[in-house]
């Protein structure tokens, strides 16, 4: 019986992500707010995502709904237009325990593993967990298009 309860238990850690403990993933840019959106229509400031996807097309801006967003799983990254014509990109990598966040909607960012929420305005935490926001990364925005920078 012990056995069948830590397989169980080992079973639910694993839906968490492989990650030991978020603190030491490397993401130095959880300090500080997502800013850079000054005159260009660059938004967010570098940490997330991995380099060599700079310039990858990302989304249409049609595609990414106000107050919500699209998690970009295999870029790694989470676009939200909190507020119209205003895009912000975050690492989709949940500080908690390092699942993919799952969902955007009515201004939060949702991880599907223990109900941690984020705002998509900033990547800030509305709701533990999680302790630490999700760390911003850099896109620009071009007519229509949506890209890493």
């Amino acid at each position: 019986m012990a056995a069948a309860g830590a397989a169980g238990l080992a079973a639910a850690l694993t839906a968490c992500g492989a990650g030991d403990d978020s603190s030491d993933s490397g993401n130095t840019g959880n300090t500080g707010g997502s800013g850079n959106t000054g005159g260009s229509r660059s938004t967010g400031s570098a940490g997330a995502g991995s380099g060599s996807a700079a310039g990858t097309a990302l989304a249409k801006t049609s595609d990414i709904p106000e107050g919500g967003g699209k998690v970009f799983e295999a870029k790694g990254v989470v676009v939200t237009q909190p507020a119209a014509g205003t895009y912000k990109a975050f690492s989709s990598k949940c500080t908690h325990r390092g699942c993919t966040v799952g969902s955007v909607a009515d201004g939060v960012i949702v991880c599907p593993c223990h109900n941690s929420h984020f705002s998509a305005e900033d990547g800030s935490v509305k709701k533990g967990p999680a302790t630490q926001p999700l760390a911003a990364a850099k896109i620009t925005v071009s007519g229509d298009e949506i890209k890493l920078a």
